[in-house]
């Protein structure tokens, strides 16, 4: 397992570089100068004396390369720039949307476990009865419905008409209760049906049936057998699912004013904010990679006969 986990360590190494120098291509690329929109974005008059003496400063008269190796070496430091819009250290912006997002991610997803796991067990043993087709229906709908839509559904019933919540979420519960809704929704709709056909496929199998012959409690085969051997690929679908929330929340945080990853990626982008663009692209790479690093630890931890190659 250590030197499993050494060499993917390796290949996360080689991912970073290349999505590192990736991005960092396509902001020198974009068209437009780099040096006028931090100067636009901090409302300095643009002359051609300062506009000089900004690209100087900021590195911009130097090859692509070396330009590439100093961002890169500064990334080593904990450096990942400055932010063009405010000046601020675009390490300490991500660290102060990264709990936000977290907080969001964390809890949707742990609605969609609550609401998923006992169902998909539960039309697993009531398959193809009136109960079964009801929540493959509404799973069904709930995951073709896209994210932005599902928002303006909850925000119109339960803000304008119910008023039960703010419309733009804040720091409370109350507030972060409706963009979690709106993410777990889909979520909860994926999970119920791969959850479902996870536990059907268990259930087939020739080690129940053998078990029920020998008199084993039906409660027990499902509780130490079923499910436990069902936990592989559940954790593939949850790991995936969590480095997605990370990276993937921009819709929803943008339309409930969630300050979080996503927003302020999407305020960068609106703003060509390069530097807070490229420290968002690498960071959720780095959450992304790691994940799936710990979903494949997770694997050997439930079951030991799967071994690393």
């Amino acid at each position: 397992m250590g030197n499993y986990i050494g060499k993917r360590m390796l290949h996360l190494v080689g991912i970073l570089i290349a999505l590192s120098f990736l991005t960092f291509l396509l902001m020198y690329l974009t068209p437009g100068d780099a040096a006028t929109k931090k100067l636009n974005a901090q409302g300095i008059a643009v002359s051609q004396e300062v506009l000089d003496a900004t690209r100087k400063a900021m590195g911009l008269d130097r090859p692509f390369l070396v330009q590439y190796g100093d961002w890169a070496l500064g990334v080593l430091r904990g450096d990942l720039g400055d932010s063009y819009k405010d000046g601020q250290a675009v390490a300490a912006k991500l660290g102060k949307a990264l709990g936000y997002t977290a907080l969001l991610a964390l809890g949707s997803l742990a609605l969609s476990l609550l609401v998923s796991l006992p169902l998909s067990v539960l039309t697993a043993l009531k398959k193809d009865t009136a109960l079964d087709h009801i929540v493959r229906f509404f799973s069904f709908v709930a995951n073709s419905l896209p994210n932005f839509l599902i928002s303006v559904l909850l925000m119109y019933f339960l803000c304008v008409k119910a008023r039960l919540l703010p419309v733009v979420a804040d720091d409370s519960l109350r507030g972060l209760l409706l963009p979690a809704l709106a993410l777990s929704i889909p979520m909860t709709g994926r999970f119920l049906r791969q959850f479902r056909a996870e536990v059907l496929e268990q259930l087939s199998q020739s080690y129940v049936s053998g078990a029920v012959s020998r008199g084993v409690k039906r409660r027990y085969i499902l509780w130490r057998n079923v499910l436990h051997n069902a936990c592989i690929p559940i954790l593939t679908v949850v790991g995936l699912q969590i480095g997605t929330l990370f990276g993937g929340s921009v819709v929803i945080e943008t339309i409930f004013r969630w300050p979080g990853l996503g927003k302020m990626a999407m305020d960068a982008i609106t703003n060509r904010d390069y530097p807070v663009i490229q420290g968002f692209v690498l960071f959720t790479s780095v959450v992304y990679v790691l994940v799936n690093l710990l979903t494949d630890i997770a694997y050997h931890w439930v079951d030991p006969r799967v071994r690393p190659e």
